[in-house]
């Protein structure tokens, strides 16, 4: 698609008649658009999906597979958890940032177990079995993880119990997730128009009279705003347009792979390799925008930092003063958001011989050390860090190590031990290639945005005003979800899926 392609609204009365018609039109088809699409063909409404790619998947289907659920799942219960939902509301709470979403953390967490439910009803695999050491995706099929919950500062606020629920996979989850999804539309009368890329909205003026569409109860509109009724989409270089009488949920993704996007609302992410499956171009936030939608937190974005999680916890992390920054043992996403935004991704991890060699060799996804060296003093010194700074803050640690303490950084008493030499250290900015991706490899991190349209719990795009864009909805990364400034492995699949649903649902008029 051209970047000159027009992002403006279609007014209706330009329209002599639409391609197609439906109720409810969902544009993207990765998890958040999957979920949307079959709640509102469950409500009762005609359902079509557009995607611009050949089949559905998007950034989904490469994930890890992780879905944050608690509040007592199954899984939890046969793994001799015992958790609710209000406690995993507080973690969340704690561990998504300043001004997460309180309204849909809420929602999210007293809704899980019904979303379990949901999931599991559809197919969607879980064993009953922890993966019990941090890492980014277990080399097992374990079905429960932990995901920072035991780390300070979140275990002080809420009871820890694990949440990451790890769809079952041979490798990453995710492919399996979109499967499930994929499989339960296909065999649903939910049309799926492939091949076929949204490229503006439709509306309908206030004072227009042509095309009078159908308000379902749940449009609650601005008065005097637009009312948007369709799509404009191309398919294989032609023109298409569609109809949506009821309402259109947009599940785009993010913006991370729109580069200029990224530089003018995120721009520390600026120069890092996308997590994502290179479709995130903001086309769906943009096109919202352009009928007064209003964003939140697009500075934001998530850091999946280069470091093998197993190897950092055993040591410790440093910048290029020979500091350290955070605990060790919190998700290692927070490391990385930490990292990146606070030192540029100048880090290192510190550890010896033991640390490395209780990583087991399948799960060191192929790193060795960058340097080595006898003592302290020689390791600062091949690093190049000011003299004394590395060997201080090893000293430190060691002292209240040795009685099972870490008075700095709050590390869990599990992960501490002194370090001894030979040290070792690894440079996190010269990247690792999780097994997954093949030879396919990139710097110290990969980044996805956070920010997007500002929407209700029930998928409503909000306007400048604090108003609803009427016949307008949205969910999965086109949207500021639960996040604001933190994030968890899970609730990018748990949030899409969730508010997908809630989309659906409410745009269906349900």
């Amino acid at each position: 698609m051209s970047e000159k392609t027009p992002v403006s609204a279609l007014d209706v009365a330009e329209i002599d008649s639409f391609d197609h018609e439906t109720d409810v039109l969902v544009v993207g088809f990765g998890c958040a658009g999957a979920a949307a699409a079959l709640e509102a063909h469950a409500a009762g409404a005609r359902t079509t999906v557009l995607e611009r790619q050949s089949g559905g998947g998007g950034s989904a289907a490469m994930s890890g597979g992780e879905i944050y659920l608690g509040g007592g799942t199954p899984i939890q219960t046969a793994c001799g958890f015992a958790d609710t939902a209000e406690e995993m509301e507080k973690f969340l709470l704690s561990a998504l940032g300043p001004d997460a979403d309180a309204e849909k953390v809420g929602l999210y967490c007293r809704g899980s177990l019904e979303h379990y439910r949901w999931l599991t009803g559809l197919g969607v695999p879980f064993k009953p079995s922890l993966w019990d050491t941090p890492t980014w995706v277990p080399p097992t099929d374990d079905g429960l993880m932990w995901m920072g919950e035991f780390a300070h500062p979140h275990c002080d606020v809420a009871v820890p119990a694990p949440r990451g629920h790890r769809v079952t996979a041979d490798g990453f989850g995710g492919r399996v997730l979109m499967s499930v999804l994929g499989d339960a539309v296909a065999a649903s009368d939910v049309a799926v128009h492939t091949d076929t890329g949204a490229t503006r909205l439709i509306v309908e003026r206030h004072n227009t009279a042509r095309h009078s569409t159908d308000r379902s109860s749940s449009d609650r509109g601005s008065a005097d705003g637009p009312r948007v009724v369709g799509v404009v989409a191309r398919h294989f270089g032609e023109t298409v347009t569609y109809r949506a009488r009821h309402g259109v949920v947009l599940t785009t993704g993010g913006f991370a792979d729109n580069a200029d996007m990224v530089a003018q609302h995120a721009p520390q992410l600026v120069g890092l390799p996308a997590n994502s499956d290179g479709g995130d171009d903001g086309r769906g936030i943009v096109m919202a925008q352009a009928v007064g939608a209003a964003v939140r937190h697009m500075s934001a974005g998530q850091v999946g930092i280069a470091l093998v999680p197993g190897m950092m916890v055993r040591g410790m992390i440093v910048n290029d003063q020979g500091q350290r920054f955070v605990n060790e043992d919190t998700y290692p996403g927070l490391v990385g958001q930490a990292a990146l935004f606070h030192h540029g991704l100048k880090v290192w991890v510190i550890l010896d011989q033991q640390a490395y060699e209780e990583v087991p060799e399948d799960q060191r996804w192929g790193v060795v050390p960058h340097f080595v060296a006898e003592t302290a003093d020689e390791l600062e010194r091949e690093i190049g860090m000011p003299d004394g700074a590395l060997r201080t803050t090893i000293g430190e640690y060691n002292r209240h190590a040795a009685r099972g303490e870490d008075p700095y950084f709050h590390k869990t008493a599990r992960w501490l031990r002194p370090l001894n030499p030979p040290l070792a250290a690894i440079d996190v900015r010269r990247g690792i290639t999780p097994p997954e991706h093949g030879d396919a490899g990139g710097g110290g991190a990969e980044v996805f945005t956070l920010g997007g349209l500002h929407t209700t719990g029930d998928g409503a795009v909000l306007d400048l005003d604090g108003g609803t864009v009427a016949g307008l909805y949205a969910a999965g990364r086109a949207t500021s979800g639960l996040h604001s400034w933190g994030y968890i492995s899970g609730t990018s699949l748990g949030d899409g899926t969730f508010f997908g649903r809630r989309a659906g649902r409410a745009a269906a008029g349900r």
